[in-house]
């Protein structure tokens, strides 16, 4: 007698062929997929490189990304500059510029950036500090300043904005603290006076009472505040791969101002669906296990420009004034460190 297959049993083994081959294809896609690793501080600066992993749009590029945190900027250009990782995404400093000219480093693309009508940084004063008659920054002269290090990205600020208000910067005390806990550690415990730190650090500190904001960044100077970097070593050895991860991140951005910076008739920002599931994506990486993540990745939202263009005009400012400072040899030629045939200038 013969036995008759039915329909379920002919289904049920087309299905698990199916299921087979787009596993094998998958398998095949993840084994073929190349790595880059990228380090960057862990805060809000980085939601678009989240929202891309977590969108999978480096894994549509065929790239796979992982993130490496790091405490400051400085160590993250030693690893670029060393091989230890593949791409820096953090603070462009003195000590980046200096290191750039001689491990032929390349910034390629933009992130955060200090534009007017946006917070990126807050000036902090401690309540001691506040409460003494530090209410603003003009009033800087005579007061400690917490920094990560000479040639930071927070001395740099600190340091235009006295020029921009006109009060003398070595009046100023700056205490060096090495990374970004020590230094908010130091002014909510009026060891320093004073202190700088993006939004999604200082709004929750001050909204508790531990510090008081006295200022914005962006409300002083224009700033290229983080950007990607690489080696040449790495781009000529993996520039296919770059160029993939390089698309990709744009993704990630353009959905970011898509989904965080959106403004309505009112000039107040609009959130939908989009931004919740956004939320959902960053809050993987960043206030992990925090019943208050959403409240402080929304007042972290920070201002990045369409396709993650540099302000390259900037960047060359940054060297000119660390150059004045005799913080980065004369001999550093910021157009040989600018590298925009990844991603374009802003303003192309």
């Amino acid at each position: 007698m013969k036995l008759r297959l039915g329909a379920a049993p002919l289904i049920a083994t087309a299905t698990a062929a199916i299921a087979l081959a787009a596993a094998s294809i998958a398998a095949a896609t993840s084994a073929s997929a190349e790595k880059l690793t990228v380090g960057t501080l862990p805060s809000t600066a980085a939601s678009p490189f989240y929202i891309a992993l977590e969108r999978g749009y480096f894994a549509k590029e065929g790239v796979e990304v992982e993130m490496k945190p790091f405490q400051a900027a400085q160590p993250i250009a030693a690893a670029v500059a060393s091989g230890d990782i593949d791409i820096g995404a953090t603070a462009l400093t003195a000590g980046f510029y200096n290191l750039a000219a001689k491990a032929d480093l390349h910034v390629i693309g933009g992130m955060l950036r200090e534009a007017k009508g946006y917070k990126g940084s807050a000036i902090l004063a401690s309540n001691k500090a506040y409460a003494a008659g530090l209410t603003d920054v003009s009033k800087m002269p005579g007061h400690s300043l917490a920094i990560t290090q000479t040639g930071s990205s927070f001395h740099y600020m600190i340091g235009r904005i006295a020029e921009k208000l006109g009060f003398d910067l070595g009046k100023v005390q700056l205490r060096v603290l090495q990374t970004v806990p020590n230094m908010l550690a130091a002014v909510q415990t009026d060891q320093v006076d004073a202190a700088l730190a993006l939004r999604d650090f200082a709004n929750p500190l001050a909204e508790a009472g531990k510090l008081k904001i006295i200022g914005w960044v962006s409300d002083y100077i224009p700033y290229q505040t983080t950007a990607l970097f690489i080696s040449q070593k790495t781009l000529s050895a993996h520039r296919d791969a770059v160029e993939r991860f390089a698309r990709a991140y744009q993704h990630g951005v353009n959905d970011y101002r898509e989904d965080f910076l959106t403004k309505g008739a009112d000039g107040k920002p609009v959130y939908t669906a989009e931004t919740e599931a956004a939320i959902a994506m960053i809050n993987k990486y960043v206030f992990k296990g925090d019943p208050d993540a959403r409240a402080k990745i929304l007042a972290g939202t920070l201002y990045f420009d369409q396709d993650a263009k540099l302000d390259t005009e900037d960047v060359r400012n940054q060297v000119k004034w660390f150059k004045a400072q005799g913080m980065v040899d004369a001999a550093v030629d910021a157009d040989k460190i600018i590298d925009t045939s990844l991603i374009l200038a802003l303003g192309e």
